[in-house]
């Protein structure tokens, strides 16, 4: 038994070795450029857009998304796609709808493809009304040249960068992807991960900010609101630089809280096993509570309220010189 499981061994070795040295010879073959494994041809098409619009609608699966201004009368669409997943664009009722078109049959859904799918939207003005987005895993880039009424973004592994100013309110939700928000002004800012990371920075909201996330890491830097509502599970929340007129209320689980040099009217801190820390703008009433952990505050009693209540995490509060 023992002698026929040996030669099983020795057999699969040399399989192995012999599959390794066939692959090296391939690979030599094509200079090493793995991208001529792929079994999908990709081409380049250019959808032309007649026709006035001032909404975007844009439905896609695994295209990486860019927009780029250009001063064309019309808007043009580039796409590097596969020659059996396609894109329609064309103007519905004042909205520029862009969907994927997937022809493919059942068994080319079994291939290897190691390029990815991008489009690049020329738009000829700077001022939209509204932009939805659907994708998957596509990334998304939105420059500094377009601003919007309203925004709105749905992904599942994307990153979003987003240097585009919303008059109304802005809504980005993703499950793995990061979002990036960066030197906009919004009416209204709702961010929300699963487990992605969300930053933003030098960012003005007019009215509440909403940020959510379960695993993802949260960073907040220069950043100003009415109101300030940020939630997580395990990831850490830093508002660095980060002052709401009214309310600044934070929820976490195990994940730690971190205030550089911010401040609000009234602060709420709630976590379980997270630390507290940081320094704040003004002095505040400060009410504390938690279970083992140590509190370090100022014994100040002017200012709106500070309450921080942890379960095992300690709290370690100053108030800025």
């Amino acid at each position: 038994m023992y002698k026929a499981v040996k030669i099983w061994l020795i057999m699969a070795a040399v399989l192995v070795a012999l599959g390794m040295i066939l692959f090296a010879g391939v690979m030599a073959t094509y200079d090493w450029d793995f991208t001529k494994l792929s079994t999908v041809t990709y081409v380049t098409n250019t959808y032309e857009v007649s026709g006035g619009f001032d909404k975007i609608s844009i439905h896609v699966d695994t295209t990486e998304i860019e927009f780029v201004p250009t001063d064309d009368e019309d808007c043009s669409i580039v796409c590097l796609e596969a020659d059996t997943v396609t894109h329609s664009a064309d103007v519905q009722n004042g909205t520029l709808v862009i969907r994927t078109v997937d022809t493919r049959k059942w068994y080319e859904y079994i291939c290897i493809s190691l390029g990815t799918p991008k489009m690049t939207v020329y738009l000829p003005q700077d001022e939209y009304v509204s932009l939805f987005i659907e994708t998957d895993t596509g990334n998304i880039t939105i420059p500094k040249d377009f601003s919007f009424a309203t925004l709105d973004i749905e992904g599942d592994t994307s990153d979003v960068d987003c240097f585009a100013s919303v008059s109304d309110a802005m809504e980005v939700e993703l499950s793995t992807g990061t979002i990036r928000i960066d030197t906009i002004t919004a009416g209204q800012l709702n961010l929300t991960t699963t487990t992605g990371g969300i930053r933003v920075n030098s960012v003005t909201v007019r009215k509440n900010m909403d940020i959510e996330t379960d695993t993802g890491t949260v960073k907040l830097t220069d950043t100003a609101c009415a109101d300030l509502f940020a939630e997580s599970d395990t990831g850490t929340i830093t508002l660095q630089n980060v002052v709401a007129a009214g309310k600044l209320f934070i929820e976490s689980d195990t994940g730690d809280v971190r205030l550089e040099g911010s401040d609000a009217a009234e602060i709420f801190v709630k976590t379980d096993t997270g630390d507290v820390t940081g320094t704040l703008l003004s002095e505040k009433v400060f009410i504390t509570e938690t279970s083992t952990g140590r509190i370090h505050v100022p014994k100040t009693t002017a200012g709106g309220k500070c309450e921080v209540k942890t379960a095992t995490g300690d709290i370690r509060i100053d108030v800025a010189p």
